[in-house]
C-alpha cells in the first residue's frame, strides 16, 4: 500500500455538538494498471483505480493519494495527525515536515499523515503564505487545506500531536464532548500528546504560534518541528516498522 496525506485554521475554540461528518469528497480519477484495488480509508469502501480528494468547497482535505495491491490489503498505515489552533501555520507545517522526512526514508507506504485545527475559522483555506514561503526556502512544500478536527480523527489516527498546551486541552475537551455520541474508544485520549515532547535538541515545551510575529517566528517553528519530526519518526519506526523493508507494505 502506498499512501500520502499532505494538508491546514483564529478565534475561541468551539465545535458544535451537532457535528456530523460531511459526505465523502473522494473521486475516482483513473484506473491503475499496477494496483488492482484502492481503498477508501475513511469508510472502508473498496473502489477501483486511484482515489484523491476533490478541490470543491467543503472537501475535507486538499491532497490524498491512496493505492493498494491485493497482497497488502490488510496493512494498516500508522496514522499521525498534527493539530494547532487554525490549521494554517504550525500544524500544516508539521504535516509537511513529517511527510518530507517519511519520503526521504522511503516509508510513505507505512503512514497516514494529516493536520487539523481546533477551530473551523479558516476551514477550506490554504496555509499562511508567510509560513509556506519560509518552508519552501528549506525545500518543504506545504500543500494542505485547513479543516477542523473531527470525531473520526480519534478512530483513524494512532497519534494526535498538539502544538501547544491549549491545543491539547481543547482536543481533550472535544474528545470528552464526542466520546459517547460518536462511540469513540474510551482510551483514545491517550493518543493526544504534545509535539515538543519529541524534541531532542530544542528546549521549547510548546511550538509558538508565529501568526502575529515577524519572519523569525516562522523560522523558529521550522527549527522546532524539524527536531521533533525527526525524533518522532525514529520512535515510530523503532516501535512499529523496524522490520519493514523500505518502500514496502
Amino acid at each position: 500500500m502506498k499512501l500520502m496525506v499532505c494538508s491546514s485554521s483564529h478565534r475561541p475554540f468551539f465545535l458544535s455538538s451537532s457535528f456530523s461528518p460531511k459526505s465523502s469528497p473522494f473521486q475516482i480519477i483513473a484506473p491503475s494498471p499496477v494496483f488492482s484495488k484502492a481503498y477508501h480509508l475513511i469508510s472502508g469502501q473498496k473502489l477501483g483505480g486511484l482515489i484523491r480528494t476533490s478541490r470543491r468547497p467543503g472537501a475535507r482535505r486538499g491532497a490524498l493519494r491512496t493505492m493498494a495491491s491485493d497482497s497488502s490489503a490488510t496493512f494498516k498505515p500508522f496514522g499521525v495527525l498534527f493539530v494547532c489552533l487554525g490549521n494554517i501555520c504550525r500544524s500544516p507545517t508539521a504535516e509537511a515536515v513529517f511527510c518530507d522526512a517519511v519520503q526521504k526514508r522511503e516509508l510513505t507506504s507505512a503512514f497516514k499523515i494529516d493536520s487539523a485545527g481546533t477551530i473551523d475559522y479558516h476551514e477550506g483555506n490554504l496555509a499562511d503564505p508567510r509560513m509556506k514561503n519560509a518552508a519552501k526556502k528549506r525545500g518543504i512544500e506545504i500543500t494542505s487545506i485547513s479543516r477542523p478536527i473531527s470525531p473520526t480523527d480519534f478512530k483513524e489516527f494512532d497519534l494526535i500531536l498538539a502544538m501547544d498546551k491549549q491545543n491539547k486541552a481543547d482536543i481533550l475537551k472535544a474528545f470528552e464532548d464526542w466520546k459517547v455520541k460518536y462511540s469513540l474508544p474510551d482510551d483514545a485520549n491517550k493518543k493526544v500528546k504534545l509535539m515538543c515532547s519529541y524534541c531532542k535538541q530544542c528546549k521549547e515545551t510548546e511550538v509558538p504560534d508565529p501568526y502575529y510575529g515577524g519572519p523569525q517566528g516562522f523560522e523558529k517553528v521550522l527549527d522546532i518541528l524539524k527536531d521533533a519530526c525527526d525524533s518522532l519518526l525514529d520512535e515510530i519506526v523503532e516501535s512499529h516498522f523496524k522490520d519493514i523493508p523500505k518502500g514496502s507494505c
